[in-house]
């Protein structure tokens, strides 16, 4: 498993636009993909489970990733991120 925190500066922080991108990009990966924040974790090819967690600006955020494709998996989540300015 391999986990990566990150904190995010979207102004309206993880709304709906950004997390139906999150949510088709983890989709493309065979590993299990969670988003975790605050004291919940999530299935991050769930949109309903991203957002019911309501994530707002600053927040710390983490996605874990497990199977054969973890490691790709989180790079390109990162990238995704940094890319469209959700989180750093």
């Amino acid at each position: 498993m391999i986990e990566k925190t990150f904190t995010v500066i979207d102004e309206t922080g993880i709304h709906a636009r950004p997390a139906t991108i999150l949510v088709q990009a983890a989709s493309k990966h065979d590993s299990e993909i969670k988003l975790g924040y605050k004291e919940k974790a999530v299935n991050l090819k769930s949109i309903m489970g991203v957002m019911s967690l309501g994530v707002p600006k600053g927040a710390v955020i983490t996605i874990t990733a497990e199977g054969a494709d973890q490691e790709e998996a989180i790079k390109n989540l990162a990238a995704l991120l940094s890319e469209h300015k959700l989180a750093e």
